[in-house]
């Protein structure tokens, strides 16, 4: 008789995510190179025509690369890479109680043109010093490889990953910080959110739109040469250090169908397929036929070799997920590149973003019932407008709501017999926002004093939903009032 699990595991990861790119600011110290998340200006400084764009053309990049008086508040963060000692005692045992803290290794701080013949030790004594640090605060460190932060040069040289030379260079860059920190780091991801080809283009894959003839097909071709690197990680990380473990991760990406008519449904069936397209390819080892039609029948002319095939065999060890929102599918939006829209029936967040405790339990047995390995949900949160208030406290009574509510789906997934090893809210301490470079856009239970332009105190003030997620972690998910 299957015996139903009424608690989080035990040794359930309750834990915190986050980014170099979106926290650590010094963003030329040490040695450290220009990374595509340096070239992302605030948003509401941009022209009303390109706040929603994310291409970027090779003209802009290089306004980019050589703007000193433009706000680009990544470049800045909220100074992590001086504060972190501090930041991570408010994180650890000692302080929220979390058991685990996920970040990135920022590519640009070890290879700072990304073709560099050598390291930069500046870059890999950083973070030495920092994995030490979560460890010591009693938190176990996942990290990212790739969270958009590829050095700029691999952009203008080599045009990101849609050329081959890039799988060379991430896997020398893998290797290196594999070897360095491999007796530490137990839990890594290869490429964040790999999925997200359309909203983070030139954050996640480095391509000009204005060198290729067609963006879309670019972006595929560079994603597969992103997953054979992944695979020669998977492989390197399998043959020399069997107790490491490599995850893939998507962002949610699967969707409903808009209608209940046949045509629809189909639509989402096959946007479904094209979002874990990248995850299939990870996890079971071979491009899927589904999507050798899906590229036959818009056109694309994707390069895979033999060799290529034979690599793809080498598979990542677990399934993660960032969960924000969840959207709607029909036939039209599907043939317009697959493109995707907001389910109106549900709240939402300042910026749209739709609020569904229901889609995470969904989404957790549909990911396991697929791949049958261990899950870690790496990112979740809510965005919202925070105000110190004239009592200098925080009430952010709504961000309690909006957890309890996830944490709930959660452990239903696990009674359904999901099994998720961990929980990653993002982010625990306020940090500069991936998609709008606001710091406005808050996510944490600590609010930093800072602004969209970098003024304020800097200060980490904890608001009144620290003490509340402290007595989740205490509880292991089980006082959630």
């Amino acid at each position: 008789m299957y015996h139903v699990r009424h608690k989080f595991p035990d040794n359930f990861l309750w834990g915190g995510g986050f980014a170099a790119d979106q926290m650590e600011g010094a963003y030329l110290t040490d040695g450290k190179g220009l990374c595509v998340a340096d070239l992302t200006k605030y948003v509401n400084d941009l022209p009303l025509e390109k706040k929603g764009n994310k291409e970027m053309t090779m003209e802009v990049i290089e306004e980019a690369v050589n703007d000193k008086d433009g706000n680009y508040p990544k470049r800045r963060g909220i100074d992590f890479y001086h504060t972190y000692k501090d930041d991570l005692k408010l994180l650890g045992k000692d302080g929220l109680g979390l058991k685990s803290f996920r970040t990135s290794i920022n590519w640009a701080r070890i290879f700072p043109n990304g073709d560099d013949e050598k390291p930069n030790e500046a870059g890999l004594k950083f973070y030495d010093d920092l994995i030490d640090e979560i460890i010591a605060n009693g938190m176990e460190p996942m990290i990212t490889m790739s969270h958009y932060e590829m050095p700029v040069n691999l952009v203008t040289k080599y045009r990101g990953w849609y050329q081959r030379e890039t799988i060379d260079f991430f896997e020398k860059y893998g290797k290196v910080i594999l070897d360095r920190y491999h007796d530490r780091v137990k839990l890594w991801i290869n490429i964040n959110q790999i999925n997200l080809l359309a909203h983070e283009s030139i954050l996640h894959l480095g391509i000009p739109c204005d060198t290729v003839k067609n963006v879309h097909e670019a972006k595929y071709q560079g994603v597969i040469h992103e997953m054979i690197a992944c695979a020669r990680i998977s492989k390197y990380a399998h043959e020399h250090y069997p107790d490491v473990k490599i995850g893939c991760m998507l962002c949610q990406g699967y969707d409903y169908a808009a209608t209940c008519k046949p045509e629809d449904v189909v639509a989402t069936t096959r946007h479904n397929q094209m979002e874990v397209f990248f995850s299939d390819v990870l996890l079971r080892g071979k491009i899927p036929g589904y999507a050798w039609h899906y590229f036959e029948e818009n056109g694309y002319n994707i390069q895979v070799t033999d060799e290529d095939i034979e690599m793809l065999k080498n598979t990542s060890d677990y399934f993660t997920f960032s969960y924000y929102y969840t959207t709607l599918c029909d036939k039209e939006h599907f043939e317009n590149n697959n493109k995707t829209f907001i389910n109106k029936e549900l709240p939402a967040n300042p910026w749209g973003w739709s609020v569904d405790p229901d889609g995470l339990r969904t989404l957790l047995n549909i990911f396991y019932d697929r791949y049958q390995c261990p899950i870690y949900i790496t990112e979740n949160g809510i965005g919202l407008f925070d105000k110190l208030d004239e009592d200098g406290h925080i009430h952010d009574s709504y961000r309690p709501d909006y957890y309890r509510k996830h944490i709930k789906a959660m452990k239903e997934a696990i009674e359904d017999g999901v099994d998720l090893r961990g929980y990653y809210a993002w982010a625990p301490l306020d940090i500069v926002s991936c998609s709008s470079s606001e710091m406005s856009k808050r996510y944490g239970f600590i609010y930093v004093d800072l602004d969209d332009y970098g003024h304020g105190s800097g200060k980490r003030i904890k608001k009144d939903s620290y003490d509340w997620f402290k007595k989740v972690l205490n509880s292991n998910g089980e006082d959630l009032d």
